[in-house]
């Protein structure tokens, strides 16, 4: 369990976002409260537990403390809804969809001779706070993030924060993931999971191994991006801190987030502004499409099963498992596609003889279909794809000069995270962060075309 030093630093979190929204311009104070939030704060079950909320723990903390500071230090500017109606659909349906969920969901479910308690409407408030405390994020960014130079401070926050935790990253590389045990008096998750090639993972005070080799990354991605376009005058310090962190990804012994590297630090350092883009554009694609190819059959298991073999048969067989899982929580949730089955493990599947949850959810796409249907899913990977594909349509036909260099490998970086909730639940605040900052720099973009297309329309209109 928590010792008090976890519930402490959660306490006296609002407290240090309020210093922080005093002593820095609002874009780095958002960034400071979320990303130090994340990445210091201890992990659920550390929180707090209030009767018809959802528990307050790190993920919801800090930015409903930035949110607060915003309310009262910029009151006159309280537009949370994007420009785009798509967005502002896809919002309202990520807030508001579990109220259909619950409705629909109000009989228990029987497996046998055990069963799973029915929803209340009382859940339906639970869940409508919960979601509207996981997309603050989203709107705080969209707020005070959304020109060229808040992204540079973006990059250069993700950079800083790699620099910072591969040290404790690296002595957990060589001791074993203990910090979190020591210093806040439990351990976030299953140890033999850490125990990899030989070493261990590190975790710190993430949830798991993966999403701390995942967040130095993007970290590392930043680096490469902010040596590539020069943000300094002396630029080879970027290129040597990018270098250290790629070093300490090798030794967090990562798969996945290897993969990425190998595919996406080429990416960056070689090709053209406009190719980033369009791989940004495809990997989000593909991310959004990946149920419905899975769905009728179009993605190609055993050949991907078989290559993941001749890397490790190791991660081969859970790549099997979890496709197995996928395959049979895919098929119960075609039962109630549109709203899917709530909360309290109903959309999981039961050994009838034991009552047992028989079933493991590990992608957040197959969590999201299960519990909140079609409508919980596009909704959620909509709102983090499309600024994405917004940013595509907008700099296409624009010259590199015309907008922000940064915008595109802080896409590519948003693009893999959605993709990496493919086999994982990697979304954090953070990924709602760089969402955000992405759609408001979207809006600004085709706000200034508009602009000028007016005005170009009213110079050549001719005079009557």
């Amino acid at each position: 369990m928590p010792n008090a030093l976890a519930t402490l630093t959660l306490a006296v979190w609002p407290l240090v976002t309020v210093f922080l929204f005093l002593k820095l311009p609002p874009g780095r104070a958002v960034i400071a409260t979320l990303l130090v939030g994340y990445l210091f704060l201890p992990e659920p079950p550390a929180g707090f537990d209030f009767p018809l909320i959802p528990p307050l723990t790190k993920h919801t903390i800090p930015a409903l403390s930035a949110m607060m500071m915003w309310v009262w230090l910029y009151p006159q500017n309280l537009n949370l809804m994007p420009r785009s109606p798509l967005a502002v659909g896809l919002l309202l349906i990520f807030v508001f969809s579990p109220v259909g969920t619950t409705v629909l969901n109000l009989t228990p479910i029987y497996w046998g001779e055990f069963y799973i308690q029915a929803m209340t409407l009382k859940d339906s408030l639970g869940l409508v706070i919960q979601q509207v405390l996981l997309i603050l994020p989203f709107l705080l960014a969209r707020r005070f993030l959304y020109r060229a130079e808040d992204q540079r401070d973006l990059l250069f926050a993700f950079m800083i924060g790699g620099l910072l935790y591969s040290v404790p990253m690296l002595i957990e590389i060589r001791l074993s993931p203990q910090l979190n045990m020591w210093i806040y008096g439990y351990f976030q998750h299953d140890f033999i999971q850490t125990i990899r090639f030989g070493g261990f993972r590190p975790m710190v005070f993430l949830y798991h191994g993966i999403w701390a080799a995942f967040f130095l990354l993007m970290a590392i991605l930043s680096a490469y991006a902010l040596w590539r376009t020069k943000q300094i005058t002396s630029n080879w310090k970027l290129l040597l801190i990018a270098f250290y962190l790629t070093g300490v990804l090798v030794l967090s012994k990562s798969l996945g987030a290897w993969l990425f590297a190998a595919i996406l630090i080429p990416t960056i350092v070689m090709l053209g502004a406009r190719w980033q883009m369009r791989l940004a554009v495809v990997i989000a694609s593909f991310a959004i499409a990946y149920p419905a190819l899975k769905g009728v059959d179009l993605i190609p298991q055993d050949g991907i099963l078989e290559a993941a073999a001749s890397i490790d048969p190791e991660r081969s067989a859970s790549l099997a498992f979890r496709f197995g899982n996928e395959n049979a929580l895919l098929e119960r949730a075609q039962e109630r596609p549109l709203f899917g089955w709530g909360s309290y493990n109903r959309n999981q599947i039961l050994d009838t003889t034991s009552g047992e949850v028989e079933t493991v959810t590990d992608g957040r796409w197959v969590i999201l279909i299960g519990q909140f249907g079609w409508l919980g899913f596009l909704a959620e990977f909509g709102l983090l794809v499309l600024p994405v594909i917004f940013l595509w349509r907008e700099t296409r036909y624009r010259k590199p000069e015309d907008f922000s260099p940064l915008i595109v490998p802080l896409s590519l970086i948003l693009a893999v995270n959605v993709f990496d909730m493919l086999p994982n639940a990697t979304l954090t605040p953070l990924t709602w962060l760089m969402a955000g900052a992405l759609t408001g720099y979207a809006e600004s973009l085709r706000h200034n075309r508009n602009a000028y297309q007016s005005r170009h329309h009213l110079l050549w209109r001719p005079v009557l």
